[in-house]
């Protein structure tokens, strides 16, 4: 769960963090994965009322020529911009801390209590910086450094 403040991803946040509040939207995440022989670069925005497909567009309109200024990528990639949708990545303490009350699943390095997964309702970040769910009734804490991934989950209704 550490933040890339460096290199690809760094340059392209620097770039995109004063155009994201520009534009009304929130930085939510950025990336430079390699998806089979292709490179992509994905930049994630958010927004009180969600974002649509038109908001991507906007955003994409508005930082591809700051990109091409800037070329910070020297090989060829593909942008995407997206909305971290209804089941989205908690990266960042902010992430945390805006989604409380949500439903999650924790996903470990290593088992605690026999299980890698555990599944419960957010309750935020302790004291120490660890994730605190509450888990049909339990609280529990997991210490940041054994959290592989926290991701928000959308609950069904039956």
């Amino acid at each position: 769960m550490k933040k890339n403040t460096g290199g690809v991803v760094g340059t392209v946040r620097k770039i995109a963090e004063p155009l994201t509040e520009e534009l009304g939207y929130i930085l939510w995440d950025v990336e430079y994965v390699k998806v089979g022989a292709d490179m992509y670069l994905r930049i994630t925005i958010d927004s009180e009322d969600g974002i649509t497909i038109d908001d991507c567009e906007k955003m994409h309109r508005a930082i591809d020529p700051l990109l091409d200024e800037a070329d910070p990528i020297e090989e060829a990639y593909h942008l995407e911009i997206s909305s971290p949708g209804i089941e989205r990545d908690l990266k960042e303490d902010w992430q945390i801390n805006a989604c409380e009350g949500w439903d999650v699943e924790v996903r470990l390095y290593a088992p605690l209590d026999g299980a890698k997964s555990y599944l419960g309702v957010l309750t935020g970040l302790n004291e120490n910086g660890d994730v605190v769910v509450d888990c049909n009734g339990t609280a529990r804490t997991f210490p940041r450094a054994s959290v592989a991934s926290l991701k928000t989950r959308y609950v069904f209704d039956n």
